[in-house]
């Protein structure tokens, strides 16, 4: 990348310094290339690219020992499918019907980090979750599944080395469990089970372009007690497994304000074992969901950057889109 800023008389290239004029007398050279020289405070052009970039993918970016940040994200998700509506007595089918169906899902969620030290930062997300189904004409308004993470980066960042991460995470269950409800009449907020994840992410900086990639492996927690009436069964436990995921992709610079994010996520779920009272089992198959995100990275002030990001579905398991929203908010006795 080439860019050139003047100041007063002098043109300043990344590279190096070139005097406009001639300059007659040495001590007016010296004093020029003090008045160009980086001032305390002042942000060269790849700690611009950083900001923009770790802004654009929250996993690759640690907060600073005893600095705090929040941000609200606003995520819509849209699953559409068909429901088989099927009736059969004395083994004849009597009615068949193919039902088309669609689940809008908004989530707010409000996340919140602190900087333990440089290479270590802890925090929680907070969703709050509305979702709607034409096809029954339900909807919920509640809390999903409040999560707490872990960040630490072993090695100190060396500019145009690959940089990694270590994280892992507690999802809890405080959203309205898919095992704890009427299912003809209410919808579900969370997953229904605690969940207990860990990765590494690994990101490299090839000015104006910066790879990323991670993966994860998540288990499961069983969740059991549970009394839910599924037809003549009532369902007592369900042991959901283990999941593993990874994504890749790269964001590239714009400008030092603008930044494109394109990256694809593909997850494996075990499969779901249920057990009902009357000693029987059932088993949801093994699922790979595929995923592609594509996310705008917006500065528009010197410490908000807005993203904006469209999400498409690649396996039938996936949602069909999703649109998302996040910003920094800024509070000012959350900055030190």
């Amino acid at each position: 990348m080439n860019r050139w800023f003047v100041r007063g008389c002098v043109l300043w290239s990344m590279t190096g310094l070139a005097p406009v004029m001639a300059v007659a007398q040495e001590n007016s050279v010296d004093r020029a290339r003090e008045a160009l020289a980086q001032q305390e405070g002042d942000e060269d052009s790849s700690q611009q690219l950083e900001e923009v970039f770790q802004a654009a993918e929250k996993n690759y970016s640690l907060q600073k020992k005893g600095t705090h940040s929040l941000n609200y994200s606003l995520d819509y998700s849209y699953t559409g499918d068909q429901r088989l509506d099927i009736e059969i007595t004395d083994g004849s089918v009597r009615n068949l019907d193919i039902v088309p169906s669609a689940t809008h899902s908004f989530t707010n969620a409000f996340s919140y980090d602190y900087g333990l030290f440089d290479n270590l930062t802890v925090g929680t997300r907070v969703p709050l979750v509305v979702k709607y189904d034409t096809q029954d004409e339900l909807n919920v308004y509640d809390f999903g599944d409040i999560s707490f993470t872990a960040r630490w980066q072993p090695l100190a960042y060396v500019p145009g080395k690959m940089s990694t991460t270590l994280f892992t995470s507690f999802s809890t269950k405080t959203g309205v469990s898919p095992y704890e409800i009427d299912i003809k009449r209410q919808l579900s907020t969370g997953s229904g089970y605690y969940s207990i994840s860990g990765g590494a992410s690994l990101s490299k900086v090839l000015d104006p372009v910066v790879i990323f990639g991670s993966t994860s492996l998540s288990y499961n927690l069983p969740a059991e007690d549970l009394d839910q009436v599924r037809g003549a069964r009532i369902l007592e436990q369900v042991d959901p497994g283990f999941s593993l995921s990874g994504s890749a992709g790269f964001a590239y610079s714009l400008s030092y304000d603008i930044s494109l994010s394109v990256s694809a996520q593909i997850s494996y779920s075990d499969e779901t074992v249920l057990s009902f009272n009357d000693g029987t089992e059932a088993v949801a198959q093994d699922q790979v969901t595929g995923f592609l995100s594509m996310s705008l990275g917006t500065r528009v002030s010197d410490t908000t950057i807005i993203n904006t990001s469209l999400g498409i579905g690649l396996t039938e398991d996936a949602p069909d889109f999703s649109l998302g929203l996040s910003l920094p908010i800024n509070i000012s006795g959350l900055r030190d």
